[in-house]
């Protein structure tokens, strides 16, 4: 009907029925009922309105009809979708509307509820105009609303009044939606007022229309406040190099801008739009520059120095022999070790309950641990190799530690050098002294004798590890950490990083979230404001407040601690008894970037609910609203043989809180606004004054990269596996970022097999750019233990392929606990353009290595960098594509002109039938615009890498296949980064080719593997069939103008309104206060409202129904 002139046809109807005196209500009624049910889905109905010039004849019906309340009930409805349109509601503002609907609704009566709730409605659409509002405001109306609301709640003790309380609501919600409108709210005790009558409506679920508006309404009027810290930026800060700045203190392209006068636009714009939603306007479309291949960004003699970064193509072998010669006895150890844990297939017997999918045993029961049989190799040698030079500001060391660290040197016993070297480390931790001192806050002696005192202690904590953990040792550990620079200058080492993590048998389901768990929330943060009594508000750590680190916690507090390596917790306050807001440290030199949190807890109460809020989250929404739960540690269930990091936390939620970070824009005077966001969650301890550790995902430190590299290196069979482990370069912090070239070594000594060795493909494989996303340096663990496994296929892959490894492309940022940024403030992710040498030098040498690789024309076959997404389930690859580009943005791509070879699919679509993780259809190959900064696209465009892809692991599950509905914990993301590897081998067989030789193995190999995979896909084969889609969070994260879609919920309830009033049997009553002379013909209604239906199969209404003809048999009431 709309599409047909409806609209106009309506009006115009209108306009003449409303010419004459006396109109004809059988004419008039069902006109009017049309142009409700017709106007609120036309779109442009304001403006058609507008140019009617039907806004005064509107008001004028409204008026002659207010002593009729069936008619002026007709007339609300049309007012209500007029005033939908802002210009026009604001017209009819100017023209007097409030002022008729107040005269309407106010006093309170439950005489004529179906008018007053129409007119409710009316008047809630015009205060969408914010012009309206302020003009309400300024007359007084939103204490009277306040009035009303309390009238009707009081008196509805029957709740048949929903409607009208909920349709106060909105106008109250719609009017605090300008700065005048919360103030005057916050000064006639809107928030008590609100607050009080939802506590009254809780225990009935048929409330939560009210519920919900309410909430919406305090959590926006609550009093915006700026976070309690000193400033927001890190409490670290790190000195750069040269005339270099760190990123200035306001940030303009972050928050969310004020508009003038008070009004305000509370729009968010996400600040890490690598999370955000690919939208085509991004996209790039033009071809010259998807092909273009830019000029190198450095002197092409510098590429030279890369040479020494790949010996292996220039190996003198006999050499290598004679070395290997002399390590005959390492070989033969290492022969008889047990073999890395090769990829984890999944079997029928993995599925042990509904609830729990139970992993292969085999993969757990790896018997002891590799590296705990070689601890008596020195460790100095490593002191040797790299000199250990702690923080430059870092001068409390006292002479006691400098004594301890002259006769670790000095030792000659290297088992006793072990435990020196940890003693130094371990004395001053708080988990060590809450389990071996519980009663003591004195730390441990420094005297000699206090030494070998607790070096005895520490001693019999190792005899207490099981070695059962593969490729980890708690010494090669605590060997490592003491090499690390950091800007905190760590002295103490987090438990589960130095005891090491076992996976548990079992993967735990997404967490179910209970209904109402977000307004619950809400309304105990309102409570704060509204009942303070309880609130205690004590600062019990502070990493800007060094006497807080000191100072003994408070009887009954909680003890938070976080300075140590990859640790994340700025500070923390106790709300009240088992309640804590927590604050995250902001990326070193930088002011933003809170999401990643990893802090020690301690002195906690078994089996109370302790509930924690990180207060200063930016990401717009989280997986913790779809089931994801945090991870937590604990030392005693690790002493007692349960070393495992395990998903915890009960009643989770994310949402927007009344925190805001305000700086000066920049170039001058507006202001920039952020607001944060909520996480909470709550944990019950297992164990009474236990040391607990809990972080966003399962921690990976630098500390545990580098001792799991020592680790591999010893056990690889250095017959079969060649291992060159180099530093790509020191980093801005001063710490090595390794370099590992990882390949077969050639069968003999003929030129045929050297010439096989050299002429090997290169795939280069970087992770954990960004230091939060851990789940990437899992994977990366699985990927490099599979590599050098003895895995059959393992072996066959090595053959085929010269690896080149960067597991860690931002030490530093891993190290100082950072979420996304390295030392100089920059995602290092977005520097590939043009990096620089002194801010961004492991971006630099890598891009120069892969220069240097294209330029001698052995650029890699693959480059895959390993990420984590943080709002995206599955795990993935971003890839690119000139085609798919152009189609998605819609244009028009010719053929001849535009080849390109579709081989980058090749790859994910192995991924997906091979990796029980991996998903196909969250695959995308898209070139964004704000992208085109990032490894993928760079490595793309400039080296020329077809299959150059970014690899997404979910923190949290999977949405198909045999992981779906489970969260995904350590064990498979290792199988993710195995399952790669099997994918290039498969990659390798049917592109490139291959001697009779290696395909007749593969064949044999990959038929198992194929038998087991199908058998493992079939279980759950309906993957392909579903939509990726996350679906809607239960309950609103957001609270500003936008983000309450009320529109086809409005249609809706006026429908359903229009068909109340029309389903009046003759002789009944409308409502409470009726006479018996206001009745009509129920039959006449009945066929009016049908005859404003639209067919099931028709777009539009037939203007000649004959059900227009019942209009007549409408008798009219005198008014």
């Amino acid at each position: 009907m709309v599409s047909k002139g409806g609209s106009e046809a309506l009006l115009q109807a209108l306009a003449t029925a409303a010419q004459t005196e006396l109109p004809d209500h059988g004419t008039l009624l069902p006109l009017l009922r049309l142009l409700a049910r017709v106007g609120q889905r036309d779109r442009k109905f304001g403006l058609k309105v507008q140019k009617a010039e039907a806004t005064d004849i509107i008001l004028s019906l409204t008026r002659r009809h207010l002593g009729h309340h069936l008619h002026l009930t007709h007339c609300l409805w049309v007012l209500r979708v007029c005033a939908s349109n802002v210009t026009t509601g604001t017209m009819l503002g100017i023209n007097g509307a409030m002022e008729l609907l107040f005269k309407v609704i106010t006093p309170y009566s439950k005489r004529h509820v179906r008018m007053v709730r129409a007119a409710i409605g009316a008047l809630a659409a015009l205060l969408k105009s914010k012009s309206n509002s302020r003009r309400a405001v300024n007359r007084g109306y939103l204490g009277e609303l306040l009035r009303l609301y309390q009238d009707w709640h009081r008196n509805d003790v029957s709740n048949n009044y929903i409607y009208i309380r909920r349709g106060l609501l909105l106008c109250l919600k719609y009017i605090t939606n300008i700065q005048l409108g919360r103030e005057t709210f916050l000064g006639s005790r809107g928030m008590e007022i609100l607050f009080t009558s939802v506590q009254d409506c809780l225990s009935c679920k048929n409330l939560d229309p009210i519920i919900t508006t309410a909430t919406h309404i305090l959590r926006k009027c609550y009093p915006k406040e700026h976070l309690p810290v000193v400033t927001v930026r890190s409490s670290y800060s790190f000195p750069l190099p040269g005339n270099a700045s760190a990123e200035p203190p306001c940030e303009g392209s972050e928050g969310d801008s004020e508009s003038e006068g008070e009004e305000e636009d509370e729009k968010d714009w996400d600040n890490e739009d690598v999370e955000s939603k690919e939208e085509d306007c991004d996209l790039e479309t033009d071809v010259n520059k998807l092909r273009s291949r830019p000029v190198l960004d450095r002197p092409e003699q510098e590429l030279e120095k890369y040479e020494a970064l790949c010996a292996e193509l220039f190996q003198n072998f006999q050499e290598l022999e004679f070395e290997s010669e002399e390590k005959k006895s390492l070989e033969d150890r290492t022969e008889s070790l047990p073999s890395a844990p090769s990829h984890f297939i999944p079997s029928a017997t993995s599925v042990k309950h509904p609830n729990c999918r139970w992993r292969n045993q085999s993969v757990t029961e790896m018997g002891p641990d590799p590296g705990e049989q070689d601890f008596k190799v020195p460790l100095q040698s490593w002191r040797k190799k790299e000199e250990c030079i702690w923080d430059k500001n870092d001068e409390n060391r006292d002479i006691a530690e400098k004594a301890q660290d002259k006769e670790f040197c000095e030792e000659k016993d290297p088992a006793r050098s072990h435990v020196f070297a940890l003693c130094s480390l371990l004395k001053d931790s708080a988990w060590y002294k809450k389990v071996f001192y519980p009663h003591c806050e004195a730390s441990i002696d420094p005297s000699p004798e206090g030494r070998l005192e607790s070096s005895d202690l520490v001693r019999n904590l190792l005899e207490k590890h099981r070695g059962d953990i593969p490729f980890h040792s708690p010494c090669f550990y605590a060997a490592r950490a003491q090499c690390v620079k950091s800007i905190p200058g760590y002295r103490e080492l987090a438990f589960p990083d130095f005891w090491g993590h076992q996976p548990p048998p079992y993967s735990k389901p997404v967490l179910e979230r209970k209904h109402g768990l977000q307004r619950d929330k809400v309304l105990d943060d309102v409570r704060r404001l509204i009942q303070p009594g309880d609130v205690i508000g004590r600062t019990v750590f502070d990493l800007d407040d060094p006497s807080s680190l000191s100072s003994p916690a408070a009887p009954g507090c909680l003890t938070f601690f976080s300075k140590f390596e990859s640790g994340n917790l700025r500070k923390a306050i106790q709300v009240r008894e088992f309640e804590y807001d927590l604050i995250m440290n902001a990326d070193v030199n930088s002011s933003q970037h809170h999401q990643w949190f990893y802090f020690e807890v301690c002195d906690m109460k078994p089996a109370v609910p302790y509930r924690f809020n990180i207060i200063n989250c930016e990401k717009l929404n989280s997986q913790f609203n779809y089931g994801m739960q945090l991870v937590m540690y604990s030392v005693r269930e690790a002493l007692q043989g349960r070393p495992r990091w395990t998903r915890a936390g009960q009643e989770i939620c994310y949402y927007k809180n009344h925190y805001r970070c305000r700086s000066a824009a920049a170039g001058g005077g507006g202001v920039r606004r952020r607001f944060y966001y909520t996480l909470t969650f709550s944990i019950k301890f297992p164990h009474k004054d236990d040391v607990c550790y809990l972080a966003y995902h399962y921690p990976y430190t630098y500390s545990t990269m580098m001792s799991h590299l020592d680790i591999l290196e010893q056990n690889r069979n250095p017959r079969k596996v060649y291992w060159r482990q180099q530093t790509l370069c020191q980093t801005l912090g001063g710490n090595p970022c390794p370099l590992l070239t990882i390949t077969a070594m050639p069968e003999s000594k003929n030129r045929d097999d050297l010439e096989q060795f050299c002429s090997r493909p290169y795939v280069f494989l970087t992770a954990r750019v960004h230091p939060g996303e851990s789940n990437a340096s899992w994977v990366m663990k699985g990927t490099l233990e599979f590599l050098v496994s003895s895995d059959p296929i393992a072996e066959l892959l090595r053959k085929c392929f010269i690896f080149k490894i960067v597991p860690m492309l931002n030490p530093d940022g891993v190290i100082n606990g950072n979420l996304r940024c390295s030392l100089s403030g920059d995602d290092l992710n977005r520097q590939w353009l043009a990096p620089s040498s002194q801010l961004h030098p492991t971006i630099y040498h890598a891009k120069g290595l892969l220069y240097y690789l294209s330029s001698i024309g052995r650029a890699p076959l693959v480059f895959c960098d390993y990420h984590g997404h943080s709002q995206k389930k599955n795990v993935f690859l971003y890839g690119c594509s000139i085609k798919e580009t152009l189609w998605q943005a819609g244009c028009m791509v010719d053929t001849a002109v535009v080849t390109e070879d579709v081989g980058y699919r090749t790859l994910p679509k192995i991924l997906d039938k091979v990796a029980p993780a991996f998903v196909m259809n969250s695959c995308s190959f898209l070139v964004e615009k704000s992208r085109a900064s990032t490894a993928r696209v760079v490595v793309w465009k400039e080296m020329g890498v077809l299959r150059s892809y970014t690899m997404e692991s979910t923190y949290c599950s999977c949405s198909h296949g045999l992981y779906r509905g489970l969260q995904l914990g350590t064990q498979e993301l290792e199988e993710m980064g195995s399952k790669f590897c099997l994918g290039l081998l498969i990659l390798h067989l049917k592109s490139l080719p291959c001697s009779k030789e290696l395909m007749a193995q593969a064949a044999l190999l990959l038929d198992l593997e194929e038998e087991i995979t199908d058998r493992a896909q079939r279980r759950c084969s309906n993957s392909s069939l579903e939509s990726d889609d996350e679906p809607p969070c239960a309950e609103e994260i957001d609270y500003d103008t936008a983000s309450s879609s009320d529109g086809e919920e409005e249609f809706l309830e006026l429908d359903q309104e229009i068909q109340e009033c029309l389903s009046c049997v003759e002789g009944e009553t409308e409502d409470e206060g009726v006479t018996t002379g206001q009745t009509c013909s129920s039959r006449a209604l009945r066929g009016l409202y049908i005859s404003s239906q639209p067919a099931p199969n028709s777009t539009a209404l037939p203007l000649g129904s004959p059900a227009l003809g019942l209009c007549r048999g409408f008798e009219s009431s005198p008014v």
